[in-house]
C-alpha cells in the first residue's frame, strides 16, 4: 500500500462567537484557506482531484455541499471537485483520514482535508429534529455536557482539577499567541490574524465561582467546556509519486488511523479506544508518542483519557505533552474545523520542537471518536 504524506497544513485564526469572523460567510472562510494552502505549498489548484470538507450543521449557508462550493469560490479550477463530511466533532480529522486512504490506495495522487464551521452563522443544532423512538428505546440519550458530568463522575474527576485543567488551556495558548508559535501555521483572513478565544482574565479564583452548566449538581461549567467558535483549517495529502512530480517536500506521513464507536450514553469516552486503536496500528505505544492533540470538548474527556492511558508515568506526565499550546476551551471549537486544526497544531509544533510522533484525536457525538498518528519525514 502506497504511502500518504502531509505537504501542506493551514488554518484560519478562531474567532469567538459574534466575534472577528462573525460576518464572514463560511464557505468564504473555507475558500480563503483553501486558497492559502495551495499559495503555500506552491501548487496548482488543477493538481487537487478533491477536497473532502468536514461541517457539521449543514444548512442555509453551509449547505449544498459547502466544498464544493468554497473551492468555486476560492477559484480554483472547476475540474476540483468537492465532498462535504459529517462525522460531527471528528468531521475534518475523518477528512484528512478519507484523504490519506485515497492516497494510500491508489484512487487519487493529491487530495485536501478540511474543515469549516460558522457558528456565529449557523447556530449549532439547527439541523436537528425529533430522534427516532427505536433509538431513545434502546439509550438514554442526553446532551454532551450532561455526558460530561458522567465521565468526570465515573472518574472521579472533581470540579477542582477540572476548573485547574481549562485555566491551564488558556495560560498555554496565551504563552503561546505571546511566543509566537501559532504564526507559522495561521493564514490571516478578513482582518483577522490571532486567536481570539483565550481569556488573560481566566484565573483559577474566577473559573471556581461559576455555576455547573448542565445539571445543579454537575461539575462542568462554561469554563471547562470548549467556546463556540468560528473558523476553517484545510491540509494537503499526497502520494510520494506527487510530490516527486510537483517538487513538493513532505513534512510528515500518515502512520495508522482508528474509529472507535462506544456508548452513546456517556458518548465522549471514544478518544480512550481510539487512541489505543491508532497506536495499535501503529506497532506503537504511549510512551513513543512525543505530543498529542486531545480535543477540549470539555476537560472531562481529556483528564479521563489521560487517568486511563497515564500509564506507569501518571496522568500528569502525559498531560505535560498534551495540548502544549491549549485547547478548546482556550482556543475554540468551531465544529467542523477542529480535526483540521489539531492536526495543523500538531505538525507546527511537532516541527518547532523537532521530534518525531503526534496523535490527535476527539471525542464525537452519539458515541464516537476518531484518531490519526502523523510521523514527521
Amino acid at each position: 500500500m502506497a504511502e500518504a504524506y502531509v505537504y501542506e497544513a493551514v488554518r484560519s485564526p478562531i474567532g469567538r462567537r459574534k466575534g472577528g469572523l462573525s460576518e464572514v460567510r463560511p464557505d468564504e472562510l473555507a475558500a480563503a484557506v483553501l486558497r492559502a494552502l495551495v499559495e503555500r505549498a506552491g501548487v496548482d489548484a488543477a493538481e487537487i482531484e478533491d477536497v473532502i470538507m468536514g461541517c457539521v450543521t449543514q444548512l442555509g449557508e453551509q449547505g449544498l455541499n459547502i466544498a464544493r462550493n468554497a473551492t468555486l469560490v476560492a477559484g480554483f479550477p472547476i475540474t476540483v471537485c468537492g465532498t462535504t463530511v459529517n462525522r460531527m466533532c471528528g468531521s475534518s480529522l475523518t477528512t484528512i483520514n478519507f484523504a490519506a486512504q485515497a492516497v494510500m490506495s491508489g484512487a487519487h495522487d493529491l487530495v485536501v482535508g478540511a474543515g469549516v464551521e460558522s457558528m456565529s452563522r449557523v447556530a449549532m443544532g439547527s439541523d436537528s429534529g425529533p430522534l427516532s423512538d427505536l433509538l431513545t428505546d434502546r439509550f438514554d440519550i442526553v446532551s454532551q455536557g450532561v455526558s460530561a458530568d458522567l465521565i468526570a463522575e465515573r472518574w472521579g474527576l472533581s470540579r477542582k482539577m477540572l476548573d485547574e485543567l481549562a485555566v491551564e488551556s488558556h495560560r498555554r495558548a496565551l504563552s503561546a499567541i505571546e511566543e509566537g508559535r501559532f504564526e507559522r501555521e495561521i493564514a490571516p483572513v478578513f482582518g483577522l490574524s490571532q486567536d481570539e478565544g483565550p481569556r488573560a482574565d481566566s484565573t483559577y479564583e474566577r473559573v471556581a465561582k461559576l455555576r455547573p452548566a448542565f445539571q445543579k449538581e454537575g461539575v462542568i461549567t462554561a469554563a471547562s467546556s470548549s467556546q463556540i467558535s468560528d473558523g476553517a483549517a484545510a491540509v494537503l495529502i499526497g502520494s510520494a509519486e506527487a510530490g516527486e512530480r510537483l517538487g513538493l517536500k513532505p513534512r510528515a506521513r500518515v502512520r495508522s488511523m482508528a474509529l472507535a464507536g462506544v456508548d452513546p450514553t456517556i458518548m465522549l469516552t471514544g478518544p480512550i479506544p481510539a487512541t489505543e486503536k491508532a497506536l495499535k496500528k501503529a506497532g506503537l505505544g504511549m510512551e513513543d508518542i512525543d505530543l498529542f492533540e486531545v480535543n477540549e470538548a470539555f476537560a472531562s474527556v481529556v483528564l479521563a483519557w489521560a487517568r486511563e492511558l497515564g500509564g506507569s508515568d501518571g496522568m500528569g506526565a502525559l498531560l505535560e505533552r498534551t495540548n502544549v499550546n491549549g485547547g478548546a476551551m482556550a482556543l475554540g471549537h468551531p465544529l467542523g474545523c477542529s480535526g483540521a486544526r489539531l492536526l495543523t497544531t500538531l505538525l507546527h509544533e511537532m516541527e518547532r520542537r523537532d521530534v518525531e510522533l503526534g496523535l490527535a484525536t476527539l471525542c464525537i457525538g452519539f458515541g464516537q471518536a476518531v484518531a490519526t498518528v502523523i510521523e514527521r519525514v
